[in-house]
């Protein structure tokens, strides 16, 4: 059990972002009047850990010029799809590289002074997440959009911090629809940083990605890496409406500088996983033949080796022999996890219907 516990967290995650994109991310937005000491404190730690970043700087300079021997594998789908389980079971194997809990958070103090950072976030962090009892530890693979928000102002995860703001940071950098050239260009850059100083951290040699707002980013993805694998997940819109409104509602309390009612964040995701749907199906055709399998969760969960062998089969993806141990000894850990039970009420089935009826058609859901 972590020192604190998560929904009573004093800071936010941007205590981990450089003093650059700090001021960027809050620049011109409204901090409302009960969240004024978590921004100050924030703004004061971040400041101090920001004097280290020349140091940083110094060591990323040796690694920066490396090429990537491969291509990344991206694990894409709505938040509350299965992605966590997938990348979990992916990253059994261990040419794979990824993203840390503790590099989600603390991006920039990567390959300087790590293992002092992370020993303390260790000793402070909740050992599990709130919402679905997931292990959480500072070594364990995680979604890297926390730390691309810490490294760049150019991210769909600042609505964590400025939830009034969701809809048009989802236009501009989730679906990249509004976003400019430039802007463009550092997520390139900033992205392709990241990947580095993961595979020098995880020694991994292929970058294992599992972040749901790539869904909507499939075309600079693979304009950035013309030869990536993506695996899309599919799952039950009822019970990814349940899981996203409990997800969503509970994990922006520690985070948020504005004040939102549970109702505009339940509207919001509601039109976000809309327009994440549609933004998805409109670029997957630039994925090159061989280079996408879709999966529906139920068939994963329901035999997660076998189907990981076939995906490794069809993305003709290296490593699975070497880790069929790994593997199966995740999966057998696996089998006393408890998920939530979600029960569908009649206003969940009606705005499921409504909203999401797209989705029920074309993967083949019902009651």
């Amino acid at each position: 059990m972590g020192l604190l516990e998560f929904d009573k967290l004093p800071i936010n995650t941007l205590v981990g972002a450089d003093w650059k994109t700090f001021k960027a991310v809050t620049a011109n937005k409204t901090v409302d009047k009960g969240f004024r000491n978590k921004y100050f404190l924030t703004k004061s730690v971040c400041r101090l850990l920001s004097l280290l970043q020349p140091f940083e700087d110094a060591r990323y300079r040796k690694i920066a010029g490396k090429p990537l021997e491969m291509d990344p594998v991206f694990i894409l789908g709505h938040w509350r799809s299965g992605t966590t389980f997938m990348h979990n079971v992916f990253s059994c194997d261990k040419h794979f590289g990824y993203n840390t809990t503790y590099q989600t958070v603390f991006p920039n103090l990567m390959l300087w002074g790590q293992p002092f950072f992370k020993k303390n976030m260790a000793f402070l962090m909740p050992d599990k997440r709130p919402t679905d009892n997931m292990e959480l530890k500072v070594d364990l693979p995680q979604e890297e959009e926390f730390a691309l928000a810490n490294m760049m102002p150019y991210t769909y995860y600042n609505f964590w911090f400025f939830p009034k703001h969701m809809l048009e940071y989802c236009d501009r950098y989730l679906l990249f629809d509004n976003i400019s050239e430039h802007e463009r260009e550092v997520f390139k850059e900033t992205f392709l940083k990241l990947i580095k100083i993961s595979l020098w951290n995880t020694n991994g040699t292929q970058f294992l990605s599992k972040n749901p707002p790539h869904t909507g980013r499939v075309k600079t993805l693979v304009e950035m890496f013309p030869n990536a694998k993506f695996i899309y997940l599919k799952r039950n819109p009822y019970t990814v409406f349940e899981s996203t409104r409990s997800f969503f509602t509970n994990t922006i309390q520690p985070l948020r500088l504005q004040d939102i009612s549970n109702e505009q964040i339940e509207s919001n995701f509601i039109e976000v996983y809309r327009r994440l749907f549609y933004k998805y199906e409109e670029q997957k055709h630039l994925i090159p033949e061989g280079n996408l399998v879709e999966v529906k969760f139920e068939d994963f969960e329901q035999d997660a080796f076998a189907m990981t062998e076939d995906i490794y089969k069809k993305l003709n993806l290296p490593g699975f022999e070497e880790s069929k141990a790994e593997i199966e000894k995740y999966l057998g850990k696996k089998k006393g996890y408890k998920k939530n039970q979600y029960k569908y009420d009649d206003r969940t089935v009606q705005l499921v219907e409504e909203n999401w009826g797209m989705a029920l058609d074309e993967w083949g859901y019902s009651l």
